[in-house]
This record gives C-alpha cells, sequence and structure tokens, in this order.
C-alpha cells in the first residue's frame, strides 16, 4: 500500500512538472508573439520620423548599450511582479526604434522590401527548426551556455569596434557570426524551457526575442550588403 502511495506521488509530480514545463512554453510563446506588436511600431515610427537618424557613430552605440542594459536590469527586477510584462514589451519598442536605422538603410534599396520579407522568412524559419530540434534532442546541452555567453561577447566587442572601423567585410563576417551563435543561442533557451531549466516566462521570452531579433538584424544586415539593388 504505502508502495503505491509512493508510486502515485512520484507519477502526480511527474504531471505536474509537465504541466508547469507547458504552461511556461505557452505563455513564453505567447508573450513572444505580442512583442513583435511594439517592436514593429517601434521600428514603423522610426522610419516614418526618421528620429534615430542622428543616432550614428559612438552616439548610437551609447544610446543603444545604454537603453538596452538598462531594459534588461528593469526586466530582471520586475520579472516576478505585474510590471515584468510592460517593462519588457516597453524594452521590445526600444529595440524596434533602434532597429529603424537598418531598416531605413534597407528600404532605400529598390528591393528593398522584399528583403526585409526575405530576413523575416529566414528568421521565422531559423526558430521553426530550433523550436522542433529542442523537442527531439535528449542531450543536455547545459554546458552549451558558457561558450555562447563567450560568443556572444566576442560579436559585441566587434560590432563595438567596427562601428569606428566602418569596414562593410567586418560587418558581413560578425553579422555570420552572430546568426550562428544566435540560432544556437536559441536552441539553448528553448531546450532549457522544455526540460524545466526555466520557470520565469518573462525571463524566457526575453532570451528568444534577444536570439530572434539579432538574427533577423543580421541577416537584413547580410542581404543588404550581398542582395542590396540601387538600380
Amino acid at each position: 500500500m504505502s508502495d503505491h502511495i509512493q508510486t502515485s506521488g512520484r507519477f502526480g509530480t511527474a504531471v505536474s512538472s509537465s504541466v508547469e514545463r507547458n504552461k511556461v512554453m505557452r505563455n513564453t510563446y505567447w508573450l513572444l508573439a505580442l512583442s513583435m506588436v511594439p517592436t514593429v511600431l517601434g521600428a514603423w515610427i522610426g522610419v516614418q520620423t526618421g528620429i534615430t537618424a542622428g543616432l550614428t557613430g559612438g552616439l548610437g552605440l551609447i544610446v543603444f548599450l545604454g537603453g538596452a542594459f538598462g531594459f534588461m536590469f528593469a526586466i530582471e527586477k520586475t520579472k516576478n511582479s505585474a510590471a515584468g510584462v510592460p517593462v519588457l514589451l516597453a524594452f521590445t519598442f526600444f529595440m524596434g526604434l533602434m532597429l529603424s536605422r537598418l531598416l531605413g538603410a534597407v528600404l532605400g534599396f529598390s528591393n528593398g522590401s522584399s528583403l526585409i520579407m526575405t530576413a523575416f522568412g529566414g528568421t521565422a524559419a531559423v526558430f521553426f527548426v530550433m523550436a522542433n530540434l529542442s523537442t527531439i534532442i535528449k542531450r543536455d546541452l547545459s554546458g552549451m551556455g558558457k561558450w555562447l555567453f563567450a560568443g556572444a561577447l566576442a560579436i559585441m566587442a566587434g560590432a563595438i569596434i567596427n562601428v569606428f572601423v566602418g569596414s562593410t567585410a567586418g560587418m558581413a563576417a560578425i553579422a555570420t557570426l552572430a546568426i550562428l551563435v544566435f540560432s544556437m543561442y536559441l536552441l539553448y533557451d528553448l531546450k532549457r524551457i522544455v526540460d524545466g531549466g526555466e520557470t520565469n516566462y518573462i525571463t524566457a521570452t526575453l532570451g528568444l526575442y534577444l536570439s530572434v531579433f539579432n538574427i533577423f538584424q543580421s541577416l537584413l544586415a547580410l542581404l543588404g550588403i550581398f542582395g542590396g539593388d540601387r538600380d
């Protein structure tokens, strides 16, 4: 009898854990989809008004890094409160504004709209592949974290240097590395949710959003460099 109770207890715990993981995943996907609305709005306002056009060189770098890290700090502080979601959405609006300079440059090409749609489709395809792999792969991927973080730091350092160097080849190399690193980050973060390693859907959404944003931005930069048509 006691064995039956213990077995039932373990079964109940497993079911509860599975339900919790599914809840986190469902809430994360919904919030990630919602976060695209302020991103698009911010990007549209930025393109239409040209409000970010003057944020070039060191000034643009300071505004972007200061705003991004400030918002991420605020998200971390509010992730367990009612303010967490509004702060995250405000961050995605800011990121849309920051993206508008690249979008405006790409829209300067005669095929700019198609390049943006191609980058969007490519990003969606990467997300779909990584989301499916995260449910298929049984291996623990937690060891990837430190290598991916090192890769992200290398990308950031390279991007900061290239702001002052202004090398097109350097930008292409950084964008290519970013696509690889943040695609793996997508898989890493999705697998953590699937395995129950991430239980806060706001934190989970932030991680996925940053990967999606960087993949889209990097794809768009590469398409603009190699596929932009001035005619």
